[in-house]
């Protein structure tokens, strides 16, 4: 629990940062913060193997820590420096790492879909008892590629896990008016088994996670996990989110933040002390203040780089 908590906090120290950042213009193009949304990748990847590959949308900071990346490399990259993953040229939305198995950041809605299955089938097909974790939103759950990425993942029994984080609004529309039905439920003609989760409480995400990971590691094919969780900010910086009130939003800070309330669980269990907690906060602040230095320090790449990672040698 207090590994959740530190790497949870990372990631909203991070995104704070990034939000400063970006609104002293030294982050161009798009930004969409992670900020209430911790605890989806923070459960989810612990469930995970080193071999296990992720995929995800535009809003990427938080599973890029997660899944154990550098922050001076994914700031630098949102500065657009040499020292970042993507050298500068992916920014916000578009970050690799190989290493990590990280294969984005997409900028395309739903697009991180039927690649995310393709990674699924290159472990089948390598019989290396891996998976693919695919994250999507609840906007990009109505995409059509979505439904034929089920078809085939049900149709070859294929090692993925789909990963919707419902933070109940698509851009500016609400979950209620654009979906029809349980979005949990959207594998069902496939015959993919669907469960719903509270995407704000990092024990019960990595319960779940271990359950249907276990079950997609036995050869059944893939699951759908349905995460209810929320986004605090908008849905991106240019984003003044007036489609929602405040009190709305002040209600799931109170009452659901996910660092809250595994903070109260370790200090009503007596697992640590506040001072031991404080002394995290700072570490995780320094880690971040770190990273933006290098982000501003690292060099703007040479405008050479554009004609680079276009093609691969074969």
């Amino acid at each position: 629990m207090i590994t959740f908590y530190r790497e949870m906090l990372l990631i909203r120290r991070f995104e704070e940062k990034a939000g400063q950042l970006y609104g002293m213009g030294l982050i161009g193009g798009f930004c969409h913060l992670y900020i209430g949304q911790e605890a989806v990748v923070v459960g989810i990847q612990a469930a995970l193997k080193d071999n296990d590959d992720v995929i995800t949308s535009y809003r990427d900071h938080g599973h890029m820590l997660a899944c154990g990346m550098d922050p001076k490399g994914v700031m630098a990259e949102l500065t657009g420096r040499r020292g970042g993953y993507s050298k500068g040229k992916g920014g916000s939305m578009h970050m690799f790492s190989r290493e990590k198995n990280f294969y984005g950041g997409h900028g395309i809605v739903g697009a991180q879909v039927p690649l995310g299955t393709g990674l699924a089938f290159s472990h089948k097909y390598n019989k290396d008892d891996g998976l693919a974790a695919v994250y999507c939103g609840d906007g990009a759950i109505n995409q059509g590629q979505v439904y034929e990425s089920f078809n085939m993942a049900a149709l070859w029994k294929l090692p993925v896990l789909y990963v919707i984080e419902n933070n109940k609004y698509a851009m500016g529309t609400s979950q209620e008016r654009a979906s029809a039905g349980e979005l949990h439920q959207r594998g069902a003609a496939y015959g993919i088994p669907g469960h719903q989760v509270n995407g704000m409480d990092v024990l019960e995400v990595r319960e779940a996670a271990d359950k249907w990971v276990e079950y997609i590691r036995a050869g059944n094919g893939p699951v759908i996990l349905e995460m209810k969780t929320y986004r605090y900010r908008g849905h991106s910086m240019s984003d003044p989110a007036k489609y929602r009130t405040k009190e709305e939003v002040e209600k799931m800070r109170s009452e659901s933040d996910p660092i809250d309330n595994l903070k109260r669980v370790l200090l009503e269990g007596g697992y640590v002390t506040e001072d031991q907690l404080k002394e995290i906060d700072r570490e995780v602040k320094a880690v971040v203040t770190e990273a933006a230095e290098f982000s501003q320090q690292s060099p703007e790449p040479d405008p050479a780089e554009l004609w680079t990672d276009v093609l691969i040698e074969a």
